[in-house]
C-alpha cells in the first residue's frame, strides 16, 4: 500500500472532471484525477470497437460545451475543432416524402412549406421565442445556484437577480415557465400542424428521457437541445472532429500541461472520511492518495451510497439521496458501414447532405406515444424511435476509406424489465431496429459490417451510470438548478467538508457542456 498527497482528488476522469482538474491546477494546486477506465472521458469518448474506426462509443454530437471553457484552457491547440452539420436534421417518411432542416433558415421553410405554409410562416417565429426564453435560461448554466434550504444574504440576492430577469421577459414570461415545467407535445401543436415537423422537434424532448413529449419536464429537454453554439454559430450542433473523445483527449493534454497528474486504471474504492472531512481516496488495489479536497465526477448515488457509505452521512442525507431518480429507457448501437444507407426518398449511396444530421426515424407524435406505452409497462419499444448519425460523412477521419459510421440512439428500452433480462434480449431489440431501419433504407441490413449494442444495462456497467440513465439523473424541473442533486446541496457542496460533485449529477445537469466541472472549481477555489 502506497500513499501520496494532492491538494484535490478528481474521481473520474469525465469532460466535468477534467475540467474541475484544469482549473483547479491554473490556479496551482498539485490535482490528481483517478478513472476505472482504460480510456479518459467519461461518456464523452472515442474507441476503436472495429478495426479502423473511430466510434463515439456513447456522446455523439455536441453544441453545448461551455465557449468559455473552450477559450480559457486553449483547447483549439491541443486539437480539439468541431465540424459543423448543414442541414442538421433529416426525416425521411413510410410514403417517400421527407424534411431537412437546419441553419439555412430559407431551405429550412421551403422544406417545411412542403408539408404545411403555415408552420414554414410560425417555424421562424418558434425559434426567435426559444432564442429569447434561452437569452433568460442559459445563464444560469454557469451560476451557482442559489440555497433555496437555508438561504443566506448571497442566495436572497440570486433569487432577487433571478426574478428581475424574469420579470424582464415581458410576453415571454408565459412560454419561459411552460419550457421549464411544462410537457413539449402542447407547445410543439401549438406552433405547428404538420406531423413530420412535430415528430422531428419532439424527438430532441425525449432522448435520455423516460418520457414521452405529452409527459411534463419534456419541454426542458426539448429546450435543453437549442442552446449551445457551434464555432460560434447559435442552435447548430455539430460533429468533434475525431470522435467525441476529441473534446476529452483535448481537456487532458492541457491538463498535463497544467502538471495534473491522471492515472487511468485506477478505480476508487472508497472516498476516505475522518472527523466529517475528507482526507483522500483508497483504490480497488489499495492504495491510498491523501487530499483535503475530493471532487467527485460519478452520480450521486455512486458517490455517497458506494463510495462514502451511511456512516460518514446524515440518515435524512442518505435517504434524500436514496429517492433521485435514474429513470432510463436509452439504448445505442454503433455500427460500421461498408456503404451509406440509401434512403427511399432520397435515394443513393453517394455522401449527400441528407446524411450529416440527424436521422429521424418516427413519422408522428402518436408513433412516439405508441413506443413510450410499451416502455412505461417494462418493455422494449416494439416501433423504437430511432435517432441515426453518420459523423463519417461529415468527418472522414472516423472510419476507413470508403466505409462509414452510423451512431444509432434508440428510445425507448427500459432499464427496468416486466419480463427477461437484457443479456437476453440485447440482440432482439438491436435486430427489431435494424429491420426499422432497413424499411426506410433496404440497403442498410446488408451494408452492416459490424455492431456493438449498450443497453442501459451496459450503459450502467461501463460508465458507471446508475440506471442507465446518461444524464446522472432525470431532468425535470425536481432534480434541477437549485434542487440538483438535493435542495442546499446544489453549490456542489456535500455534508462532508471538502466533498465536492462536479459532474453531471450537479447543475447544470446532462449533457457534454463542462459547465458542472467549471462551476465545481470555483466554487472549491473560493472555499479555499
Amino acid at each position: 500500500m502506497s500513499a501520496a498527497d494532492f491538494d484535490a482528488i478528481i474521481v473520474g476522469a469525465g469532460h466535468n472532471g477534467l475540467v474541475t482538474a484544469c482549473t483547479l491546477a491554473r490556479a496551482g494546486w498539485k490535482t490528481l484525477v483517478l478513472e476505472r477506465r482504460h480510456v479518459v472521458g467519461g461518456a464523452c469518448v472515442t474507441e476503436e470497437v472495429f478495426p479502423g474506426f473511430k466510434v463515439s462509443t456513447a456522446a455523439y454530437v455536441n453544441s453545448l460545451f461551455r465557449p468559455e471553457i473552450i477559450r480559457e484552457l486553449r483547447l483549439s491547440d491541443y486539437g480539439f475543432a468541431m465540424l459543423e452539420r448543414n442541414p442538421s436534421s433529416f426525416t425521411p417518411l413510410p410514403d417517400g416524402r421527407s424534411l431537412l432542416i437546419g441553419p439555412d433558415a430559407a431551405r429550412s421553410q421551403r422544406e417545411i412549406s412542403k408539408f404545411s405554409t403555415r408552420d414554414a410562416d410560425n417555424y421562424p417565429r418558434y425559434e426567435a421565442m426559444l432564442e429569447r426564453v434561452a437569452s433568460f435560461i442559459e445563464p444560469m448554466l454557469t451560476q451557482v445556484p442559489p440555497n433555496v434550504q437555508s438561504p443566506g444574504f448571497g442566495d436572497l440576492w440570486k433569487l432577487f437577480q433571478l426574478g428581475r430577469g424574469f420579470r424582464n421577459l415581458n410576453g415571454d414570461m408565459g412560454p419561459a415557465v411552460e419550457i421549464l415545467t411544462g410537457a413539449a407535445r402542447p407547445i410543439i401543436e401549438r406552433w405547428f400542424e404538420s406531423e413530420p415537423l412535430k415528430a422531428t422537434l419532439a424527438t430532441d424532448a425525449i432522448i435520455g428521457a423516460m418520457a414521452s413529449p405529452s409527459v411534463p419536464g419534456t419541454a426542458y429537454v426539448l429546450f435543453h437541445h437549442v442552446m449551445g453554439e457551434t464555432n460560434g454559430k447559435r442552435g447548430v450542433w455539430g460533429y468533434v472532429r475525431g470522435g467525441m473523445g476529441g473534446l476529452s483527449q483535448a481537456l487532458a493534454a492541457a491538463a498535463r500541461d497544467l502538471k495534473v497528474e491522471i492515472r487511468c486504471e485506477a478505480e476508487v474504492k472508497e472516498i476516505l472520511v475522518r472527523e466529517g472531512a475528507t482526507r483522500g481516496v483508497v483504490l480497488h488495489d489499495g492504495k491510498e492518495f491523501y487530499a483535503p479536497v475530493v471532487a467527485s465526477c460519478a452520480d450521486a448515488h455512486v458517490t455517497f451510497h458506494r463510495l462514502v457509505g451511511s456512516k460518514y452521512l446524515p440518515p435524512e442525507f442518505m435517504e434524500a439521496t436514496g429517492k433521485i431518480s435514474y429513470d432510463s429507457a436509452s439504448m445505442k448501437i454503433n455500427v460500421a458501414l461498408s456503404e451509406l444507407p440509401s434512403f427511399t426518398a432520397l435515394p443513393g449511396t453517394a455522401p449527400s447532405p441528407h446524411h450529416r444530421g440527424t436521422i429521424h426515424l418516427c413519422p408522428d407524435l402518436d408513433y412516439i406515444e405508441r413506443a413510450y406505452d410499451d416502455a412505461k409497462y417494462g418493455r422494449p419499444s416494439t416501433n423504437p424511435v430511432i435517432e441515426c448519425t453518420i459523423p463519417s460523412v461529415v468527418d472522414p477521419t472516423v472510419a476507413p476509406d470508403g466505409k462509414h459510421l452510423m451512431s444509432m440512439f434508440v428510445q425507448y428500452a427500459p432499464y427496468r424489465l416486466s419480463d427477461g433480462n437484457w443479456d437476453d434480449l440485447r440482440d432482439r431489440v438491436a435486430d427489431r431496429c435494424f429491420e426499422i431501419v432497413n424499411t426506410y433504407a433496404p440497403n442498410f441490413k446488408r451494408s452492416v459490417v459490424a455492431r456493438q449494442v449498450l443497453t442501459p444495462l451496459d450503459l450502467e456497467r461501463t460508465f458507471n451510470l446508475t440506471g442507465g440513465n446518461i444524464f446522472q439523473g432525470v431532468m425535470s424541473l425536481n432534480q434541477m438548478f437549485c434542487f440538483r442533486p438535493l435542495p442546499g446541496f446544489a453549490n456542489y457542496r456535500t455534508p462532508i467538508r471538502g466533498l465536492y460533485l462536479c459532474g453531471s449529477a450537479a447543475h447544470p445537469g446532462g449533457g457534454v457542456m463542462g459547465a458542472a466541472g467549471w462551476n465545481a472549481a470555483r466554487e472549491i477555489l473560493k472555499a479555499r
